[in-house]
């Protein structure tokens, strides 16, 4: 997955949108002013920091060792920075973009939920 590619995924969500809160080359990803993924696109390696379900995010880190770990800058417990590369499959990666967007979406209220179609 490429840079634009992960970025045109993230942006692909429901209200999704791209912000730039801490510096022009940090773009946080959000839904609805809460962030769901954040990445620095023209960092080598391409690296995404996501929400996680806790024990996902154990497992996670055990089956890919060195490519998903505790997120860097979050709370350990709920993000994991994920290198994006050949070494994970692609379709890994977006399924755990997806995931994260909808965890964050499961906090919104219940009336943002409905609006977004993932009640």
């Amino acid at each position: 997955m490429t840079p634009e590619e992960l970025r045109a995924f993230c942006l692909s969500f429901g209200a999704a949108v791209e912000d730039f809160p801490f510096n022009p080359e940090t773009s946080v990803f959000k839904v609805l002013g809460r962030m769901f993924a954040l990445t620095a696109l023209d960092a080598r390696p391409l690296t995404v920091n996501l929400k996680c379900d806790p024990d996902d995010a154990i497992r996670l880190r055990r089956e890919y060792a060195g490519l998903i770990v505790p997120g860097w800058h979050m709370n350990k417990r709920h993000w994991n920075t994920v290198t994006v590369g050949p070494e994970l499959p692609e379709g890994l990666v977006r399924e755990l973009v997806e995931d994260s967007y909808d965890l964050v979406v499961a906090g919104l209220p219940r009336a943002d939920r409905l609006r977004l179609d993932r009640p």
